[in-house]
């Protein structure tokens, strides 16, 4: 079987395989619609380059193919690099792709995304503290938080990536 075989037979495999447990959005409209509230108010006075780093950082973590489709095409759109893009998950590796400002956003992102010890760390709270003033630093963290809960509804409903187009969701 040649390389594109293959790509071709595990594709239609995974297709067949993978659809929506549930539309969520459907069923709960009400909860949807103060979801994309809450994304929006925590976007507000948020870079908006440092929202899609943060979005695609935990959607990674997450496992969640759906928002990491939709997040990168929208970063994308919005002219971040594919390098950048790339990188981000291997980011402690590829510090010199980013701004001290956006590496202390991601290190936050994973600090409230993990939370294995059951807190976030000092040090991590500390670097965001330094890079943004207290209003923007809400707002990351809102952001962080809305992409964690969104990440959530994907992954438990099996929401399936590559059909979205950037801008669908605003």
């Amino acid at each position: 079987m040649t390389t594109n075989e293959n790509h071709s037979h595990a594709t239609s495999e995974y297709t067949a395989e993978h659809t929506p447990r549930l539309q969520w959005a459907q069923h709960a409209p009400d909860v949807y619609k103060a979801m994309a509230r809450f994304d929006a108010a925590a976007r507000k006075g948020l870079d908006p380059v440092v929202d899609e780093l943060v979005k695609i950082r935990a959607s990674q973590i997450n496992h969640c193919a759906f928002c990491i489709d939709m997040h990168t095409k929208d970063a994308l759109a919005a002219g971040e690099s594919v390098e950048r893009i790339v990188q981000l998950s291997a980011w402690e590796e590829a510090q010199h792709f980013y701004t001290p400002k956006e590496i202390a956003a991601i290190e936050l992102t994973e600090a409230i995304t993990v939370m294995t010890d059951g807190f976030v760390p000092d040090a991590a709270y500390e670097k965001a503290a330094k890079h943004f003033d207290e209003t923007e630093l809400t707002h990351l963290i809102a952001a962080i938080v809305a992409i964690n809960s969104w990440n959530r509804f994907a992954v438990s409903t099996r929401m399936v990536a590559g059909h979205y187009t950037p801008g669908d969701h605003r």
